[in-house]
């Protein structure tokens, strides 16, 4: 599928201080829990354990995903050892030894080298800025998930969230697989002034910049942190302000494509 430029997102740089600023406040939710065996109600069956042995086993598996370059032909096995330790300033450390391989690969790689990736039907390119900008928002939604379970959720910065909105849309709703139902148009459009446009149809389904005089199919309104965690499944559908045919959101939820 042709990348969309108007869709690239942040600088390489920016997601790399990016990775780095969600993965400290990963960290800060971890060190301020009570119990790391509490619940994640966001995460069902998960603790925050769980959650921690998650990200930093993912970013090390990422880390050598992207070291590994086109040689790749799915996740690798995690760099540098996958099994967190018990104790809680370990714990710490560990998880920021993780965040350290995978800006370090990333930094080796720059913004250009091709990498393996589950996104390859989707407008997201196959390259390490693709990987470096689906992991901002990967650690950025569990971040949430860690305050959360910590008592202290935070909706998702503005810049992350805005940006997660597009990223979702770009990886996860665009596709060369043919869309099952009628042709549709569904419309978001975040709080902050940004909008876009996901264009469904038998060509399959494309991300594009939202026309001024082409009324959607059904469109979807709110802060770009409700909208993010509404993809995420954080935040009902139902609480955003909805428009049109309020059924496209259900069938797009439905909608399981090969990627």
């Amino acid at each position: 599928m042709e990348k969309n430029p108007d869709f690239a997102g942040p600088a390489f740089d920016e997601l790399l201080r990016l990775i780095d600023e969600r993965s400290t406040a990963f960290r800060a939710a971890i060190a301020a829990a009570p119990d790391l065996d509490a619940p994640v109600p966001s995460c069902p069956g998960w603790t925050l354990r769980d959650l921690v042995q998650h990200i930093g086993e993912g970013r090390r598996a990422w880390a050598a995903t992207v070291a590994a370059g086109p040689a790749a032909t799915g996740k690798l096995a995690p760099l540098g050892g996958a099994t967190a330790p018990e104790e809680r300033e370990a714990l710490l450390a560990w998880l920021a030894e993780s965040t350290e391989l995978l800006l370090a690969e990333l930094r080796e790689a720059g913004p250009d080298r091709v990498c393996w990736g589950w996104w390859g039907k989707s407008q997201t390119p196959l390259t390490s800025r693709g990987v470096a900008r689906r992991q901002v928002h990967e650690i950025s939604v569990h971040t949430w998930d860690a305050q959360l379970a910590a008592g202290v959720s935070e909706p998702l910065p503005t810049e992350v969230a805005v940006d997660c909105v597009e990223e979702f849309l770009s990886s996860m709703c665009t596709t060369t697989e043919a869309w099952p139902h009628e042709p549709a148009t569904a419309d978001y459009h975040a709080a902050e002034g940004r909008s876009w446009r996901n264009d469904l149809s038998a060509a399959g389904a494309t991300l594009v910049p939202v026309p001024a005089d082409a009324a959607p199919t059904a469109a979807a309104h709110g802060s770009a942190s409700d909208l993010a965690l509404m993809f995420y499944g954080r935040f009902p559908l139902d609480d955003l302000k909805l428009d049109g045919d309020r059924g496209l959101f259900d069938r797009l939820i439905e909608w399981d494509p090969e990627r």
